[in-house]
């Protein structure tokens, strides 16, 4: 007699797709904001930096990583990798080196792959946030081999870059023509001293600057402060759950015209 599961046939055992379905693994999601960020363990990060571990991988996957955003001018300490590892950078620009070699910039969409065993830091740049996925496979149960930090001095040794002309501030593009002690203003006194102020560190001044002028229905400015959002690293999810929770604070009309901007914006990055 034939089970629910499966039947003889011709000396096979043929198993039922609901058999077959029940066996299979299953595709698992972790959504956003399940894995709180953690500060950066201090004695292998220099500056401020938060760690969202990305969920374990399943045996016989060996692969770990995290998603790390750095302050401006934070990095890590001097490491290796047994099996390498791969960096792709989400958001704001950042710099990589390994040993004996040159510092190098990578900007958001860069994929860098650093082969086993090479000793190497990266970080944020002196001026921007920067935010990476972090991959690396596990030998023997270790992904990573932590030595010395990088000092001050081996991170402020950037090549030099060729001179290039002076290009103009944002607000002097905006009103330096019409408005030249307002732009001076916006340069030296709100980006130059505010901005710089320890208080608050870029990427929350940025969330209260987009969130105010969500709230005042600002698209023109916002449209400016949502990219500089990116660059102070915070993450396009991060942005649009702001739009949602301020619906309801400032009202659907502001969220709608705020989620209009932040479509053109992240098109254009």
């Amino acid at each position: 007699m034939l089970s629910v599961a499966s039947a003889q046939t011709s000396g096979r055992t043929t198993t039922s797709p609901t058999t077959m379905m029940q066996n299979s693994p299953t595709i698992a999601i972790t959504r956003i904001g399940s894995q709180p960020s953690q500060p950066a363990p201090a004695e292998y990060f220099t500056g401020a930096a938060r760690v969202s571990p990305l969920p374990p991988a399943n045996e016989p996957s060996r692969l770990g990583g995290a998603s790390v955003t750095f302050e401006a001018g934070a990095r890590t300490a001097w490491h290796t990798h047994p099996l390498g590892q791969t960096l792709i950078v989400t958001s704001g620009v950042g710099r990589v080196q390994r040993w004996g070699g040159p510092i190098e910039e990578m900007r958001t969409g860069d994929v860098v792959q650093i082969p086993p065993g090479v000793k190497h830091w990266h970080g944020a740049a002196p001026n921007s946030a920067m935010t990476h996925v972090a991959l690396a496979e596990s030998q023997n149960g270790k992904s990573v081999d932590w030595l010395e930090k990088v000092s001050d001095e081996q991170y402020a040794a950037a090549p030099p870059t060729p001179a290039v002309a002076a290009q103009p501030s944002r607000a002097q593009a905006l009103m330096g023509d019409i408005a030249p002690k307002l732009a001076e203003l916006t340069d030296e006194v709100l980006f130059g001293d505010v901005w710089e102020r320890p208080g608050l560190s870029k990427r929350d001044r940025s969330l209260v600057t987009v969130s105010a002028l969500i709230a005042l229905n600002r698209p023109d400015q916002l449209r400016s402060h949502l990219a500089l959002a990116r660059q102070n690293g915070l993450t396009q999810e991060e942005l649009i759950e702001t739009i949602t929770h301020l619906a309801f604070y400032s009202g659907w009309p502001n969220a709608v015209s705020a989620v209009g901007v932040a479509r053109e914006v992240f098109r254009n990055q």
